[in-house]
């Protein structure tokens, strides 16, 4: 009746993950007991669960995505840890199953439950404000997309108490994520973890093109348009051409492990390669996908905190589009070495350094932002620096790592680890926690601490220098990715030089909870609803902080690029014409379909079959329900717009 789930599936003789368990359960615990006592249980479930107001969905995404960071990071201090302990006569604290299981997870987290939230997050809160539009084109899909990415976040952490993980590497390559080779439940774990969630992404990235394409103000063309919501639009249209690779090669996995269809196997004809292929087809746009709105929020925060006009932004466009374009033309640079042929690797090396260009043509444009600008260094224009500094040197290892004969001596060791780290570390993490801090103000009223956030930037910046720069050294020197356990007197230097790295990046994290802790507890005193506590130059900061319910009382109409510094707040708003106005009618729709994608989901890696069928019509039902359901509209009135206005001018 429960397939293979039974009581030896929870590792309760595991000591790390029992007590791991128990301290998950108390802290559920205590937080709905705090719930409770408070009595915000209906507030919880009326203003956030059942909302449809973007702003409210984007905070909800950046608290998951946070949750996630920290979650993905105690797996980083866990595996390097064990490499400091597993030396000469020591094997470690953790058994090698249980390592493998660390570092795939780790993967797999920060990937698509932490840097992709994060990124639809700042998307949903800023992108309607930046184009004048009062929501998304489909506030329910929006909803959706956040709820599936939830709940599939909470499956793939029921593996760490129920069952196992994945021990093949975040990207399951095959034969080993194969049932021949893999016949417990961790891959299944990682394929529906990934299959909803990146569902639920792709529907996000047609709702966000289809806002931007459909819903700008009148007078915003596409020359108009922020670079962020240029970044945007080009990261979202690489969603739709790029996750349906990702959604048919995982579909073809699952049939290889479920029906044995033999796809990916090494007999009756299936081709592992072929896996390789289309993984990769999909996983280097990814890479693009969060690095795109990363740059467009350091765009933003350079022209603000120089306060200049961005420099080149035709530039910035196009590179921003040559990007886009040449992102599906270098993925067989991540296996140079399995056989494709000189001529072959010579084509994606060439147009792996070419696609290097354009983006080192953005950094130019934001060191020419820079110059002779009255710089203000607050946090958001620090982790920019962090960022320039960080990324350069990321980036000049990745066009070493183009040449393909370096890429044979260097490839699958902790070399390409800390190129990766390197970028996505200081490329995309910090530009979407720059981004918070610019935002933070446009979406809570008030500032984050200021000298927390600056020691947060410097231990983050030294500590990631630190943790990967002996990465670099460790790969020239032989060091594979993925080890638990070696004996070599060298290596144990530099990975205890990487550890204390670790270390200098664990107080960054915990400065940044303490100041989150202090800003709320300092609120009042940091309290401005102007809308111009950065003096941002975008349309965002022509309205209230935080905004209300409906954004725009009028939809302004768009001039100049540079409006906000044209044109005086009261010039956006008539006053004297109000009228009720239309917004989509909340709904908890979205929330059980996700509900009953977990259950599905978790019936079907341990084949339990009457309740995936359950899980399955139920998802189903629930949104036949939400069509035929009459009202979707709910109106605003004239007299909450005037109270508003009243508030806010």
């Amino acid at each position: 009746m429960l397939g293979r789930l039974k009581f030896e599936s929870i590792p309760y003789k595991e000591p790390i993950i029992l007590f791991t368990g128990i301290f998950v359960f108390l802290v559920i615990i205590l937080i709905l007991s705090i719930i409770t006592y408070l009595k915000k249980w209906i507030y919880i479930w009326n203003y956030w669960i059942r909302t449809l107001d973007h702003k409210k969905i984007g905070i909800m995404y950046i608290i998951f995505a946070l949750i996630m960071l920290i979650r993905g990071f105690t797996d980083a201090v866990m595996m390097r840890l064990q490499q400091v302990i597993a030396y000469k006569n020591n094997i470690g604290y953790l058994p090698s199953y249980h390592y493998d299981q660390i570092f795939t997870v780790h993967g797999v987290i920060m990937i698509f439950f932490m840097a992709m939230p994060f990124m639809f997050g700042l998307m949903n809160i800023i992108v309607p404000l930046q184009i004048g539009a009062r929501d998304v084109a489909f506030p329910f899909l929006n909803s959706l997309s956040l709820w599936l990415t939830v709940f599939s976040g909470v499956l793939i952490n029921i593996s760490l108490f129920i069952g196992e993980f994945a021990s093949t590497g975040w990207l399951a390559y095959p034969p080993l994520s194969g049932i021949e080779f893999s016949k417990g439940v961790g891959v299944d774990y990682w394929i529906w973890s990934l299959q909803i969630s990146g569902i639920g992404t792709l529907i996000a990235g047609i709702n966000f093109v289809v806002t931007i394409l459909k819903m700008r103000a009148p007078g915003m063309e596409f020359m108009r348009l922020p670079i962020f919501t240029w970044t945007i639009l080009c990261s979202n249209l690489l969603i739709i051409m790029s996750f349906p690779i990702l959604t048919a090669t995982i579909s073809l996995l699952t049939l290889d492990r479920y029906l044995n269809m033999q796809f990916f196997t090494n007999h009756f004809g299936g081709n592992p390669m072929m896996y390789v292929n289309l993984i990769w087809a999909w996983g280097h746009p990814e890479v693009y996908i969060l690095i795109l709105p990363a740059f467009g929020i350091y765009s933003e925060i350079v022209s603000t905190f120089c306060k200049k006009k961005l420099f080149g932004y035709n530039l910035l466009v196009y590179a921003t589009i040559v990007i886009t374009g040449l992102s599906f033309i270098v993925w067989l640079h991540h296996f140079f070495t399995m056989g494709a042929g000189a001529d072959v690797n010579a084509f994606f090396g060439i147009s792996t350094m070419i696609i290097s260009i354009p983006t080192g043509v953005k950094i130019f444009n934001w060191l020419f932002t820079m110059y002779k600008g009255k710089i203000e260094f607050g946090i958001p224009m620090l982790w920019t620096v962090g960022f320039l500094i960080a990324f350069s040197i990321g980036g000049m290892a990745g066009v070493l790592l183009a040449i393909p004969g370096v890429d044979f001596l260097l490839h699958n060791s902790l070399f390409l680890v800390a190129h990766f780290h390197n970028v996505i570390i200081g490329g995309v993490l910090f530009g979407y926690l720059a981004g918070l801090n610019y935002w933070f103000p446009k979406i809570f009223g008030f500032k984050l601490n200021e000298k927390i956030g600056k020691y947060t930037v410097v231990c983050w910046l030294i500590g990631l220098f630190v943790a990967f720069v002996p990465l670099y050294i460790l790969g020239v020197l032989g060091m594979t990715r993925r080890v638990s356990y070696y004996n070599n007197k060298i290596w144990h230097r530099f990975l205890l030089i990487a550890m204390f790295g670790t270390i200098i990046i664990l107080f960054g994290v915990i400065g940044q909870v303490l100041q989150v802790i202090r800003s709320i507890i300092e609120k009042d005193n940091n309290k401005d609803y102007s809308g111009d506590m950065w003096n941002g130059r975008t349309l965002e900061w022509s309205i209230s902080s935080p905004p209300n319910s409906y954004n725009f009382a009028n939809i302004p109409y768009i001039i100049d690029r540079d409006q906000v510094l044209l044109l005086k707040k009261r010039q956006y708003v008539k006053k004297n014409k109000y009228k009720k106005i239309k917004m989509p009618k909340d709904t908890c729709k979205a929330f059980f379909i996700s509900l009953f994608s977990l259950i599905f989901s978790f019936s079907m890696v341990w084949y339990i079959w009457w309740l995936s069928i359950i899980g399955f019509v139920g998802m189903i039902s629930t949104y036949m329900f939400y069509l035929y359901s009459t009202k979707k509209v709910s109106y605003i009135k004239v007299e909450e717009i005037k109270n508003n206005e009243k508030r806010f001018m």
